[in-house]
């Protein structure tokens, strides 16, 4: 007879620094972004700490604003017994689909101190059609 792994047993805790890899790269590739409007225009910012002006792209089309790039980090210490390096690359992607009401004409990208933001303008609002009386003549 053959027993059944109980829960906490060794192979699901063999398992778990593996399993938690995964999520921490992701964390690592995923953007933080915020939206927020105004009266005139929207707004996106989004956290891309060591990522370079040059390494970024932010494109719109069919009413899809993009943005795509490449983290790229690396690190070196040294002491006088010991060496430390690090390298860390990976693309991203993101996309927002922009309301009817955005100007995708007169989109706006600044980058400053880790942060991408990204200014999309309102169409100006179409006013209602006056209704003009007619009078008897």
């Amino acid at each position: 007879m053959v027993e059944k792994s109980a829960p906490g047993s060794f192979w699901p805790s063999l398992y778990e620094p593996f399993r938690m890899m995964g999520s921490r790269l992701a964390d690592w590739l995923s953007l933080a972004a915020e939206a927020s409007q105004s009266g005139d225009s929207y707004r996106i910012a989004m956290e891309l700490p060591g990522v370079g002006e040059d390494d970024v792209q932010v494109t719109v089309e069919d009413g899809v604003l993009q943005v795509k790039g490449e983290k790229k980090s690396e690190r070196e210490e040294k002491g006088d017994t010991w060496y430390f390096s690090e390298r860390q690359f990976g693309s991203f992607s993101r996309s927002f689909r922009l309301p009817s009401d955005a100007d995708s004409a007169g989109v706006k990208a600044e980058m400053k101190d880790g942060v991408l933001t990204v200014t999309v303008p309102k169409k100006p609002e179409k006013k209602a059609a006056a209704r003009v009386p007619i009078t008897k003549g």
